[in-house]
Protein backbone atom coordinates (compact mmCIF):
# COMPACT_ATOMS: atom_id res chain seq x y z
CA UNK A 1 0.00 0.00 0.00
CA UNK A 2 1.30 3.60 -0.87
CA UNK A 3 0.94 5.62 2.31
CA UNK A 4 -0.14 9.04 1.43
CA UNK A 5 -0.14 12.40 3.60
CA UNK A 6 -2.02 15.29 2.42
CA UNK A 7 -1.11 18.97 3.70
CA UNK A 8 -3.92 21.20 3.57
CA UNK A 9 -6.61 18.92 3.52
CA UNK A 10 -9.21 21.84 4.48
CA UNK A 11 -10.00 23.59 0.93
CA UNK A 12 -11.55 22.42 -1.94
CA UNK A 13 -9.19 20.34 -3.96
CA UNK A 14 -7.69 18.89 -0.70
CA UNK A 15 -11.57 17.34 -0.10
CA UNK A 16 -11.62 16.57 -3.82
CA UNK A 17 -8.11 14.52 -3.00
CA UNK A 18 -9.64 12.60 0.02
CA UNK A 19 -12.79 11.65 -2.28
CA UNK A 20 -11.05 10.13 -4.67
CA UNK A 21 -8.39 8.40 -2.56
CA UNK A 22 -10.70 7.27 0.02
CA UNK A 23 -11.72 4.44 -2.44
CA UNK A 24 -8.15 3.64 -4.05
CA UNK A 25 -7.01 0.39 -3.87
CA UNK A 26 -3.68 0.96 -3.75
CA UNK A 27 -3.63 4.10 -1.20
CA UNK A 28 -3.23 4.18 2.72
CA UNK A 29 -4.23 7.47 3.93
CA UNK A 30 -1.62 8.22 6.50
CA UNK A 31 -2.23 11.90 7.49
CA UNK A 32 -4.31 14.93 6.85
CA UNK A 33 -2.78 18.33 8.28
CA UNK A 34 -4.58 21.31 9.16
CA UNK A 35 -2.92 23.70 11.54
CA UNK A 36 -6.02 25.35 12.63
CA UNK A 37 -8.10 22.42 12.63
CA UNK A 38 -6.10 20.11 14.03
CA UNK A 39 -8.33 17.26 16.20
CA UNK A 40 -11.32 17.82 14.00
CA UNK A 41 -12.47 14.55 12.41
CA UNK A 42 -12.22 14.73 8.97
CA UNK A 43 -16.05 13.76 8.37
CA UNK A 44 -16.77 16.65 11.09
CA UNK A 45 -15.53 19.13 8.44
CA UNK A 46 -17.16 16.92 5.36
CA UNK A 47 -19.87 14.93 6.27
CA UNK A 48 -20.05 13.17 2.70
CA UNK A 49 -16.61 11.69 3.81
CA UNK A 50 -18.11 10.24 6.51
CA UNK A 51 -17.82 6.24 6.93
CA UNK A 52 -15.10 6.76 4.40
CA UNK A 53 -12.50 8.47 5.98
CA UNK A 54 -11.85 8.31 9.90
CA UNK A 55 -9.01 10.14 10.26
CA UNK A 56 -8.92 13.99 11.70
CA UNK A 57 -6.54 16.44 11.25
CA UNK A 58 -2.89 16.74 12.37
CA UNK A 59 -1.40 19.36 13.58
CA UNK A 60 1.49 19.82 10.94
CA UNK A 61 4.10 19.89 13.95
CA UNK A 62 2.79 16.20 14.69
CA UNK A 63 2.09 14.49 11.40
CA UNK A 64 5.54 13.06 10.95
CA UNK A 65 5.08 13.09 7.16
CA UNK A 66 8.76 12.11 6.66
CA UNK A 67 6.95 8.47 7.08
CA UNK A 68 4.71 8.85 3.88
CA UNK A 69 5.37 7.42 0.70
CA UNK A 70 3.90 10.59 -1.14
CA UNK A 71 2.72 13.86 0.00
CA UNK A 72 0.30 15.82 -1.60
CA UNK A 73 0.35 20.17 -1.07
CA UNK A 74 -3.17 21.42 -1.42
CA UNK A 75 -1.90 24.55 0.00
CA UNK A 76 -1.65 27.90 -0.58
CA UNK A 77 1.22 29.27 -2.74
CA UNK A 78 4.46 29.18 -0.88
CA UNK A 79 4.24 26.27 1.65
CA UNK A 80 5.41 23.75 -0.46
CA UNK A 81 8.43 24.88 -1.44
CA UNK A 82 8.90 25.40 2.40
CA UNK A 83 9.04 21.60 3.32
CA UNK A 84 9.59 20.36 -0.36
CA UNK A 85 13.31 19.08 0.42
CA UNK A 86 13.34 17.98 4.00
CA UNK A 87 10.91 15.78 2.40
CA UNK A 88 12.74 14.29 -0.83
CA UNK A 89 15.72 14.03 1.31
CA UNK A 90 13.61 11.30 3.78
CA UNK A 91 13.09 9.50 0.51
CA UNK A 92 8.95 10.94 -0.18
CA UNK A 93 8.12 11.74 -3.27
CA UNK A 94 6.11 14.87 -3.37
CA UNK A 95 2.81 16.56 -5.85
CA UNK A 96 2.57 20.28 -5.60
CA UNK A 97 -1.07 21.22 -6.08
CA UNK A 98 0.07 25.06 -5.87
CA UNK A 99 2.09 26.66 -7.88
CA UNK A 100 5.59 26.86 -6.53
CA UNK A 101 7.13 24.45 -8.68
CA UNK A 102 5.32 25.07 -11.83
CA UNK A 103 7.75 28.11 -13.93
CA UNK A 104 10.89 27.53 -14.96
CA UNK A 105 12.01 31.24 -14.45
CA UNK A 106 12.31 31.79 -11.09
CA UNK A 107 12.09 35.62 -11.25
CA UNK A 108 9.09 35.09 -13.33
CA UNK A 109 7.38 33.02 -10.74
CA UNK A 110 8.29 35.65 -7.75
CA UNK A 111 7.30 38.37 -10.33
CA UNK A 112 3.65 36.56 -10.44
CA UNK A 113 3.52 35.23 -7.02
CA UNK A 114 5.13 38.19 -4.67
CA UNK A 115 7.31 35.63 -3.05
CA UNK A 116 11.41 34.95 -2.86
CA UNK A 117 11.56 31.03 -3.96
CA UNK A 118 12.82 29.07 -0.87
CA UNK A 119 14.31 26.46 -3.08
CA UNK A 120 14.91 27.51 -6.78
CA UNK A 121 17.06 24.21 -7.52
CA UNK A 122 14.36 21.79 -7.08
CA UNK A 123 12.45 23.98 -9.41
CA UNK A 124 14.69 22.78 -12.21
CA UNK A 125 14.13 19.27 -11.10
CA UNK A 126 10.59 19.37 -10.82
CA UNK A 127 8.66 17.43 -13.72
CA UNK A 128 5.56 19.74 -15.09
CA UNK A 129 2.39 17.46 -14.39
CA UNK A 130 0.59 16.93 -17.65
CA UNK A 131 0.62 13.53 -18.40
CA UNK A 132 -0.61 14.27 -22.54
CA UNK A 133 3.21 16.19 -22.71
CA UNK A 134 4.87 14.55 -19.60
CA UNK A 135 3.89 10.62 -19.12
CA UNK A 136 7.82 9.67 -19.30
CA UNK A 137 9.36 12.17 -17.49
CA UNK A 138 6.79 11.52 -14.42
CA UNK A 139 7.11 8.37 -14.20
CA UNK A 140 10.69 8.74 -12.79
CA UNK A 141 9.61 11.57 -11.07
CA UNK A 142 10.39 12.15 -7.42
CA UNK A 143 8.35 15.95 -7.58
CA UNK A 144 5.61 16.86 -9.59
CA UNK A 145 4.23 20.31 -10.00
CA UNK A 146 0.30 19.50 -10.84
CA UNK A 147 -0.60 22.24 -13.35
CA UNK A 148 -3.22 24.72 -12.94
CA UNK A 149 -7.04 24.53 -13.48
CA UNK A 150 -6.89 26.64 -16.67
CA UNK A 151 -3.84 25.90 -17.98
CA UNK A 152 -4.88 22.17 -18.13
CA UNK A 153 -7.94 23.32 -19.98
CA UNK A 154 -6.00 25.61 -22.13
CA UNK A 155 -2.73 23.43 -23.45
CA UNK A 156 -5.15 20.54 -24.22
CA UNK A 157 -6.95 22.08 -26.50
CA UNK A 158 -3.95 24.10 -28.39
CA UNK A 159 -1.78 20.91 -28.28
CA UNK A 160 -2.57 19.49 -30.99
CA UNK A 161 -2.48 22.41 -33.90
CA UNK A 162 1.01 23.80 -32.64
CA UNK A 163 2.10 20.52 -32.57
CA UNK A 164 1.22 19.68 -36.64
CA UNK A 165 2.34 23.40 -36.95
CA UNK A 166 -1.33 24.51 -38.30
CA UNK A 167 -1.70 28.03 -36.50
CA UNK A 168 0.42 31.58 -36.15
CA UNK A 169 1.61 31.12 -32.89
CA UNK A 170 1.92 34.69 -32.33
CA UNK A 171 -2.11 35.46 -32.00
CA UNK A 172 -3.04 32.75 -29.55
CA UNK A 173 -5.95 33.84 -27.89
CA UNK A 174 -7.55 31.74 -24.10
CA UNK A 175 -11.20 33.05 -23.19
CA UNK A 176 -11.73 31.15 -20.34
CA UNK A 177 -14.77 30.83 -17.77
CA UNK A 178 -14.83 28.85 -14.47
CA UNK A 179 -16.74 28.56 -11.02
CA UNK A 180 -16.47 29.80 -8.45
CA UNK A 181 -14.71 26.89 -6.92
CA UNK A 182 -11.86 27.63 -8.40
CA UNK A 183 -11.18 30.48 -5.99
CA UNK A 184 -11.23 28.68 -3.05
CA UNK A 185 -12.57 27.51 0.27
CA UNK A 186 -12.53 31.42 1.92
CA UNK A 187 -14.67 34.15 2.60
CA UNK A 188 -14.18 36.62 0.28
CA UNK A 189 -16.93 39.54 -1.13
CA UNK A 190 -16.57 38.60 -4.72
CA UNK A 191 -17.38 34.94 -4.42
CA UNK A 192 -20.17 35.56 -2.13
CA UNK A 193 -23.48 33.59 -2.94
CA UNK A 194 -25.24 37.36 -3.64
CA UNK A 195 -22.06 38.81 -5.78
CA UNK A 196 -21.38 35.54 -7.60
CA UNK A 197 -25.05 34.33 -8.20
CA UNK A 198 -26.89 35.52 -11.47
CA UNK A 199 -23.80 37.32 -12.49
CA UNK A 200 -20.49 37.05 -15.09
CA UNK A 201 -17.87 38.99 -15.39
CA UNK A 202 -14.05 38.76 -16.59
CA UNK A 203 -11.27 39.62 -14.63
CA UNK A 204 -7.48 39.28 -14.30
CA UNK A 205 -7.66 41.00 -17.91
CA UNK A 206 -4.19 42.98 -17.48
CA UNK A 207 -2.76 39.61 -16.19
CA UNK A 208 -3.51 36.36 -14.74
CA UNK A 209 -0.89 34.06 -12.63
CA UNK A 210 -1.93 31.43 -14.85
CA UNK A 211 -0.32 33.08 -18.08
CA UNK A 212 2.96 32.67 -17.67
CA UNK A 213 2.63 29.02 -17.19
CA UNK A 214 0.56 28.53 -19.97
CA UNK A 215 2.97 30.14 -22.43
CA UNK A 216 5.75 28.33 -21.09
CA UNK A 217 3.51 24.95 -21.36
CA UNK A 218 2.84 26.19 -25.09
CA UNK A 219 6.40 26.98 -25.75
CA UNK A 220 7.74 24.13 -24.49
CA UNK A 221 5.77 22.09 -27.12
CA UNK A 222 6.10 24.67 -29.88
CA UNK A 223 10.51 24.92 -29.12
CA UNK A 224 10.01 28.79 -29.64
CA UNK A 225 7.81 31.65 -27.44
CA UNK A 226 4.05 31.81 -28.35
CA UNK A 227 2.06 34.71 -28.07
CA UNK A 228 -0.97 34.44 -26.06
CA UNK A 229 -4.31 36.55 -24.93
CA UNK A 230 -5.75 35.22 -22.06
CA UNK A 231 -8.76 36.39 -20.51
CA UNK A 232 -10.16 34.26 -17.00
CA UNK A 233 -14.09 35.16 -16.03
CA UNK A 234 -15.88 33.97 -13.33
CA UNK A 235 -19.57 32.10 -13.44
CA UNK A 236 -22.52 31.64 -11.38
CA UNK A 237 -21.42 27.58 -10.94
CA UNK A 238 -19.62 26.20 -8.69
CA UNK A 239 -17.80 23.78 -10.94
CA UNK A 240 -16.35 23.82 -14.16
CA UNK A 241 -13.90 25.35 -16.78
CA UNK A 242 -14.65 26.46 -20.52
CA UNK A 243 -12.22 27.67 -22.45
CA UNK A 244 -12.65 28.89 -25.60
CA UNK A 245 -9.50 29.09 -28.00
CA UNK A 246 -8.59 30.78 -30.83
CA UNK A 247 -6.24 30.60 -33.95
CA UNK A 248 -5.46 31.73 -37.41
CA UNK A 249 -4.84 28.53 -39.64
CA UNK A 250 -2.20 28.80 -41.45
CA UNK A 251 -2.46 25.71 -44.14
CA UNK A 252 -4.89 22.89 -44.80
CA UNK A 253 -5.73 20.03 -42.50
CA UNK A 254 -8.55 17.67 -41.27
CA UNK A 255 -8.80 18.94 -38.01
CA UNK A 256 -11.56 16.64 -36.73
CA UNK A 257 -8.73 13.88 -37.59
CA UNK A 258 -5.84 15.53 -36.09
CA UNK A 259 -7.62 16.00 -32.74
CA UNK A 260 -9.11 12.26 -32.92
CA UNK A 261 -5.21 10.95 -33.52
CA UNK A 262 -3.32 12.82 -30.75
CA UNK A 263 -5.95 11.90 -28.11
CA UNK A 264 -6.65 8.02 -29.56
CA UNK A 265 -4.97 6.68 -26.79
CA UNK A 266 -5.40 9.19 -23.68
CA UNK A 267 -8.14 7.66 -21.17
CA UNK A 268 -8.57 11.16 -20.23
CA UNK A 269 -9.49 13.32 -23.33
CA UNK A 270 -12.52 12.63 -25.39
CA UNK A 271 -12.35 14.23 -28.65
CA UNK A 272 -16.20 14.72 -29.33
CA UNK A 273 -17.58 14.58 -32.88
CA UNK A 274 -17.82 16.84 -35.60
CA UNK A 275 -20.26 20.01 -34.57
CA UNK A 276 -20.35 19.24 -30.88
CA UNK A 277 -20.39 21.30 -28.10
CA UNK A 278 -19.43 20.41 -24.43
CA UNK A 279 -21.05 21.07 -21.65
CA UNK A 280 -19.32 21.71 -17.90
CA UNK A 281 -21.65 19.85 -16.93
CA UNK A 282 -20.73 16.66 -19.02
CA UNK A 283 -17.43 16.39 -16.85
CA UNK A 284 -18.58 17.95 -13.57
CA UNK A 285 -17.11 15.26 -10.83
CA UNK A 286 -14.92 13.45 -13.29
CA UNK A 287 -11.29 13.75 -14.44
CA UNK A 288 -11.80 13.98 -18.30
CA UNK A 289 -11.55 17.11 -20.43
CA UNK A 290 -13.47 16.83 -23.12
CA UNK A 291 -12.65 18.87 -26.49
CA UNK A 292 -14.38 20.06 -29.80
CA UNK A 293 -12.70 21.33 -32.67
CA UNK A 294 -14.24 23.76 -35.33
CA UNK A 295 -14.15 25.82 -38.16
CA UNK A 296 -16.96 28.83 -38.37
CA UNK A 297 -17.77 29.16 -41.86
CA UNK A 298 -15.18 27.19 -43.10
CA UNK A 299 -12.86 30.09 -42.73
CA UNK A 300 -9.23 30.63 -41.71
CA UNK A 301 -9.99 30.45 -38.05
CA UNK A 302 -10.31 27.31 -35.64
CA UNK A 303 -12.00 27.44 -32.78
CA UNK A 304 -11.87 24.71 -29.70
CA UNK A 305 -13.98 24.07 -27.37
CA UNK A 306 -12.14 22.59 -23.79
CA UNK A 307 -14.08 21.66 -20.92
CA UNK A 308 -13.18 20.40 -17.35
CA UNK A 309 -14.05 20.47 -13.83
CA UNK A 310 -11.51 22.60 -12.54
CA UNK A 311 -11.26 20.48 -9.13
CA UNK A 312 -10.64 17.00 -10.80
CA UNK A 313 -8.64 17.42 -14.13
CA UNK A 314 -7.79 20.77 -13.28
CA UNK A 315 -6.06 19.38 -9.49
CA UNK A 316 -7.35 16.90 -7.15
CA UNK A 317 -8.18 13.94 -9.73
CA UNK A 318 -5.18 15.16 -12.11
CA UNK A 319 -3.00 14.90 -9.49
CA UNK A 320 -4.09 11.22 -8.34
CA UNK A 321 -3.36 10.57 -12.36
CA UNK A 322 0.28 11.98 -11.44
CA UNK A 323 0.47 9.63 -8.27
CA UNK A 324 -0.71 6.46 -10.71
CA UNK A 325 1.62 7.24 -13.28
CA UNK A 326 4.75 7.85 -10.44
CA UNK A 327 4.33 4.48 -8.59
CA UNK A 328 3.20 2.42 -11.82
CA UNK A 329 -0.03 1.99 -11.06
CA UNK A 330 -3.13 2.38 -14.08
CA UNK A 331 -3.73 5.86 -14.51
CA UNK A 332 -7.42 4.83 -14.38
CA UNK A 333 -7.55 3.72 -10.75
CA UNK A 334 -9.67 5.47 -8.80
CA UNK A 335 -10.17 7.86 -11.54
CA UNK A 336 -12.88 5.58 -13.37
CA UNK A 337 -15.77 7.79 -12.05
CA UNK A 338 -18.81 8.67 -14.54
CA UNK A 339 -20.13 12.25 -14.51
CA UNK A 340 -22.37 13.77 -12.23
CA UNK A 341 -25.91 14.66 -14.11
CA UNK A 342 -27.85 16.94 -13.32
Amino acid sequence: MIKVGIVGGTGYTGVELLRLLALHPQVKLQVITSRADAGTPVSQMFPSLRGFIDLAFAHPDEAHLEQCDVVFFATPNGIAMQQTRALLDAGVKVIDLAADFRLKDITEWEKWYGLSHACPDLVAEAVYGLPEVNREKIKSARLVANPGCYPTAVQLGFIPLLEAGLIDTGSLIADSKSGVSGAGRKAEIPTLFSEASDNFKAYGVSGHRHLPEIKQGLSTVLGKPVGLTFVPHLTPAIRGIHATLYGRLKKEADLQALFEKRYASEHFVDVLPAGSMPETRSVRGSNICRIAVHRPQGGDTVVVLSVIDNLVKGAAGQAVQNLNIMFGLPETTALNVVPLLP
